[in-house]
């Protein structure tokens, strides 16, 4: 008995023994030989991490004024579990009832389905503790988050409990404080942050920045342990973007186009501004448009076509400045010569082309056929002078047939190559191509600027918050189309196309004291194939002031519900509101002298520009009274009694009481007053002069300084733009011009009747 007692407490303890030595082999298998493994795994379970989320960039206008940035935004959600629950407690309170009317009232969501978010369940047949309200709720901006907040708090105090089961979670959204102002410029980032269309997606990859991270060591509630570890990882903020956009202009545009929008019901209708110097798009304007803060409530989907780069259309006689500016370009525009208007045959085969008002004007001056929009000074300006390749050549030179570049996704081409000889001809008036609005502006201001065919931006600089960093982006020249010689002379002659106020078809886009130069634009529309009876796209496009661009401005109305609709009498009113308030933001203005006693009624009444008289050859006393009776005045350089040169050239356009210089010896001692002169004008009689000149500032001439050295003359010139320019002593600031002035004229235009194609002339 003893000996099997001892058997069993040997063996006992033997088993014991094993074990325990076996449990010691698996704590340093575990602790010892695999202890990195095992530490790993223990430290997946407290550890845990965060989302560090980065700021987008913000993006602004030129002047810093912000157009689209991140703000604080808020996602409503229920609790159905807890809602039940008080709901059987205290069924006299109607807790889910109000929630599900209040909720309803402010997010205009179906009571349905606010109810069936209050009821979610899971499988199990359990109510959901949590249940987000979506869309409506989803990212809602602060105001309309505040009135909730403001009905849960009223709900805790009715209820005497904190938690009611209405929950808001904070959160990011991208914010356009502008509302639908250059929505089609900026675009949108929608509700799951991914960026659509417009420089929003563009520039995506420079704005988005980079998300972060913080991971730490936590206890059993979730609490950080304070001598954990923490590994943190920054996020990087989003690159801020400053556009060449300028806020306020972009407003006049909008603000314009609506009008007309209201007024004819159009298909759509198109806008950009521009500075022709730089291509700096100034506004850029597509309606139908959208409100990127509600993108989802806009269901016309013509409404995110951006018509500024996504669409062509055939310009009608707004590209007769391209025929004109190669012609004059290549010696063949004589503008007092003349030809017979109404019609003109290409070929025995081909049927005749004729002018809008089909009949013609009889025997006119090829200025008076660029003043009446006629299609047959055209024609044998670039048809039959030019010829189709070197009408061709100057096309593609002006940048058609191939994308500008722009900073913005979806830009189209258009048409540049006609195919039969009638079509050839017909190109020279804008009929048988197509193209963008961008392109056509960017020809344009290649006409205005001297000569230069700029590549058009929207992007003026790109900035890294966190370095300072500035990448600016430089004006870029694509190539020379014209001399600036060619674009003097193109830019005087398109002025009297508007200033001329008898025949020119553009007069309704004059503005007193303003020169400005432009070009209507009728061009009939193909449906099906077939011209479309009284469907027209009218537009106008033009820059002031001549003597110094600051704006080159393009209207396309498509197809106004109007069937006398032409670019005079349509676009080129809306084109002069927007140029008129425009310019006096940029600070330039009207160069009209008040009369005594009739605030200057009297002197608008008159014609603002004239054309200089050619007063070469003549005595001193014959031209002074020439100049005199075209309302110029005069100042007589050097002692001879003929004048030898004059100062602007002959066929100028000016504006009346400007001076004329007369010159009467070949070598000049002395230096006239040049203040109030453009940097072109000043640079040019000091050529005449024989000095150097060097100029400080841009605009025009506020002082001057002359020295002698060696025989010869150099004169110093400051400018400044107009609206810096000294005021004569005394003038009160109540009669400056108000700045948020703007017109527009009632008066019809003589080009309203349609464009050409196939069988039928084009407007003016």
């Amino acid at each position: 008995m003893v000996r099997r007692i001892k058997l069993r407490t040997l063996f006992l303890g033997g088993f014991i023994t094993l074990l325990f030595f076996g449990l010691i082999v698996r704590i340093y298998w575990v602790q010892v030989a695999n202890a990195a493994f095992w530490e790993e795994q223990a430290r997946k379970t407290w550890i845990t991490s965060k989302k560090l989320v980065q700021d987008r960039g913000t993006i602004t206008d030129r002047d810093g004024n912000v157009l689209a940035a991140d703000t604080v935004a808020y996602t409503l959600a229920v609790g159905p579990k807890k809602l039940h629950e008080l709901d059987e407690e205290h069924p006299e309170w109607r807790l889910i009832d109000q929630i599900v009317n209040k909720v309803h009232l402010v997010l205009n969501k179906p009571e349905s389905e606010v109810r069936a978010a209050v009821d979610a369940k899971r499988e199990d047949g359990s109510y959901l503790d949590q249940r987000e309200i979506r869309p409506e709720g989803w990212k809602m901006d602060k105001n309309v988050a505040d009135r909730l907040m403001a009905f849960r708090d009223q709900l805790r105090e009715q209820t005497g409990k904190t938690d009611v089961g209405l929950y808001f979670i904070e959160d990011k959204k991208r914010f356009y404080p502008n509302g639908s102002l250059a929505s089609h410029v900026l675009g949108y980032e929608n509700k799951e942050g991914v960026a659509v269309m417009g420089l929003e997606k563009t520039l995506n990859d420079e704005l988005k920045g980079q998300e972060g991270s913080i991971t730490y060591e936590k206890d059993g509630i979730r609490t950080q342990l304070p001598n954990g570890k923490v590994e943190v990882k920054q996020a990087i903020d989003g690159k801020n973007v400053t556009l060449t956009i300028d806020r306020d202009i972009q407003f006049y545009m909008e603000e314009a186009l609506r009008a007309a929008y209201k007024q004819y019901n159009p298909v759509s209708i198109t806008a950009i501004a521009a500075d022709p110097k730089t291509m700096d798009i100034l506004g850029m304007v597509s309606l139908p448009d959208f409100n990127p803060n509600a993108y989802w409530e806009t269901k016309n989907p013509e409404a995110f076509k951006n018509n500024a780069i996504q669409s062509v259309y055939e310009p009608g006689s707004t590209f007769k400045i391209v025929t004109l500016a190669a012609a004059v370009q290549e010696g063949l525009f004589n503008p007092n010569a003349y030809y017979q208007s109404g019609s003109i045959s290409i070929s025995s085969r081909d049927k005749p082309i004729h002018d809008h008002n089909w009949s013609g004007w009889g025997r006119i001056t090829y200025l008076d056929g660029l003043k009446h929009s006629s299609n047959v000074a055209f024609v044998k300006l670039g048809y039959q002078m030019l010829g189709k390749e070197k009408f061709k050549q100057y096309i593609d030179n002006f940048g058609f047939g191939v994308k500008t570049g722009i900073e913005l996704q979806g830009e189209v081409i258009g048409k540049s190559t006609p195919t039969w000889n009638r079509d050839w001809a017909s190109a020279t008036f804008g009929q048988a191509v197509t193209v963008t609005p961008i392109q056509q502006v960017a020809a344009v201001a290649a006409v205005a600027n001297g000569g230069k065919l700029m590549k058009p931006h929207l992007v003026k600089a790109i900035t890294d918050p966190a370095t300072g960093e500035k990448t600016v982006v430089e004006p870029e020249v694509v190539r020379q189309v014209i001399s600036e010689a060619t674009s003097k002379k193109v830019g005087e002659y398109l002025e009297q196309v508007v200033s001329d106020q008898e025949i020119g078809t553009g007069r309704n886009a004059y503005i007193p004291g303003y020169r400005i130069a432009g070009k209507t634009g009728t061009a009939q529309v193909y449906e099906n194939g077939k011209i479309a009876e009284d469907k027209y796209v009218v537009s106008f496009i033009g820059y002031a002031p001549v003597e110094d661009p600051k704006i080159v401005l393009y209207v396309l109305v498509d197809r106004p519900d109007d069937k006398f609709a032409g670019g005079g009498s349509v676009a080129a009113p809306i084109f002069k509101q927007i140029m008129e308030q425009s310019l006096r933001h940029l600070g330039v203005l009207p160069k009209v002298e008040k009369k005594d006693g009739n605030d200057g009624k009297e002197a608008e009444k008159t014609p603002v520009t004239v054309a200089v008289p050619d007063v070469g050859g003549m005595t001193v006393e014959r031209a002074s009274a020439e100049l005199k009776n075209a309302g110029f005045q005069t100042e007589v350089l050097g002692k001879g009694g003929k004048v030898l040169n004059q100062l602007p050239e002959p066929g100028s356009v000016l504006p009346t009481s400007e001076r004329v210089y007369l010159f009467t010896e070949k070598k000049v001692g002395s230096v006239p007053d040049m203040k109030g002169l453009s940097l072109r004008d000043a640079l040019d009689l000091c050529s005449l002069l024989g000095a150097t000149c060097q100029a400080t500032g841009e605009g025009y001439v506020i002082a001057q300084q002359a020295a002698v050295k060696d025989g010869r003359i150099s004169v110093a010139l400051s400018l400044a733009p107009p609206g810096e320019m000294p005021r004569p002593a005394g003038e009160a600031d109540a009669e400056r011009p108000d700045a948020s002035a703007g017109g527009q004229s009632d008066a019809s235009s003589g080009d309203s009747s349609g464009g050409g194609g196939a069988n039928g002339p084009a407007g003016g």
